[in-house]
């Protein structure tokens, strides 16, 4: 590789995993029009491993407005980042799959879901691994399908279980 090819790919490696760190914060923040903003128009998202839906990222961020007011008080740890980038159209690097685990530990509402939560220990904790599909677009790199495998949980203190396939 020449050291221009070089500088691109760590380049393209920073965006994506930026990218990736934006979309673990919208989902946090509860900022679903950013949310809706890292997917190509036709980008898709599946959550059903973790009892969501799947569909395309609009009505996906709608389905996790109502199911994350459960939960006011969370923090997506994304890790183990692994990356390949694909090939379109003949070009190089266009197209880039990420797997990443994760692990979520979330509070839920005191009074059911309207309120703010309270500080202190996670009373639903969850983990396991995203498959990401990106893809470059003119606006730079875009979440083209995010698929959860949910693979273990733990809520209020009851030993981890795993979650059926």
């Amino acid at each position: 590789m020449t050291q221009r090819i070089e500088l691109a790919t760590v380049m393209d490696r920073l965006a994506l995993d930026g990218l990736i760190t934006e979309y673990a914060v919208a989902v946090d923040d509860g900022d679903w029009t950013a949310y809706q903003g890292l997917f190509t128009p036709d980008g898709r998202a599946d959550y059903r491993s973790a009892g969501g839906i799947e569909g395309a990222a609009g009505q996906v961020a709608g389905w996790l407005a109502d199911t994350m007011r459960l939960f006011p008080v969370r923090q997506h740890l994304i890790v183990n980042r692994r990356l390949r980038f694909g090939i379109l159209e003949q070009g190089t690097g266009d197209t880039a799959r990420v797997q990443a685990d994760y692990v979520n530990p979330m509070c839920f509402a005191a009074d059911g879901g309207a309120g703010d939560g309270a500080a202190g220990a996670p009373d639903f904790v969850c983990g396991g691994r995203y498959a990401f599909t990106l893809l470059r677009t003119d606006e730079g790199w875009r979440l083209r399908e995010v698929v959860v495998r949910e693979k273990w949980r733990r809520v209020s203190g009851v030993r981890p279980a795993p979650v059926p396939d």
